[in-house]
């Protein structure tokens, strides 16, 4: 008998970005979270296009709502915000994107709380937006998510977050 020999196939490490898109597909199926991170995209689901833009409606004025009760110029968007989270002259950034090693998310907002004192730094609260009337452990786990990216990126810990859900936009 021949000498079996075993065949290695060489692989190539792959860095893989886990993103909050990943995340959330994940915690609806760990199937579609392996289509989504090999590039496989969804088409003709017409419920779920009608919910995405349900949501992305719901969030916009939700925004709205809060920029409402920001002076202007402590209000900052995605473009300028991303340089200057560690330095915290804003007091509202909106559509936030956080990236740490390997972690990315898109914080819908993220609230600076100044400090209270010399010694303190400011606090950095990520707040996402939920449609329904009752938020699930998923819509949790998305803002812990985008809790743990920011506190990673700016390296300090970051306790709290905010969901602001329903028809009433309740905050938990």
């Amino acid at each position: 008998m021949g000498a079996v020999t075993r065949n290695t196939v060489s692989r190539r490490e792959v860095k893989m970005t886990i993103t909050t898109d990943l995340i959330e597909a994940y915690l609806k199926c760990s199937t579609k979270c392996f289509l989504l991170s090999h590039g496989e995209v969804g088409t003709g689901n017409a419920y779920a296009d009608w919910a995405r833009t349900k949501s992305t409606s719901f969030r916009r004025e939700g925004i709205r709502r809060l920029i409402a009760g920001v002076a202007a110029d402590k209000c900052v968007t995605s473009t300028s915000a991303t340089e200057s989270l560690r330095v915290a002259q804003w007091r509202l950034a909106i559509d936030i994107e956080a990236r740490s090693q390997d972690l990315q998310c898109a914080c819908h907002a993220v609230e600076c709380i100044p400090s209270l004192g010399r010694d303190r730094a400011p606090q950095f609260i990520p707040i996402r937006y939920v449609s329904r009337n009752k938020p699930t452990r998923d819509d949790k786990l998305l803002v812990s998510f985008d809790g743990l990216v920011l506190s990673e990126m700016l390296d300090r810990t970051i306790d709290h977050g905010r969901t602001i859900y329903g028809d009433q936009y309740t905050t938990l």
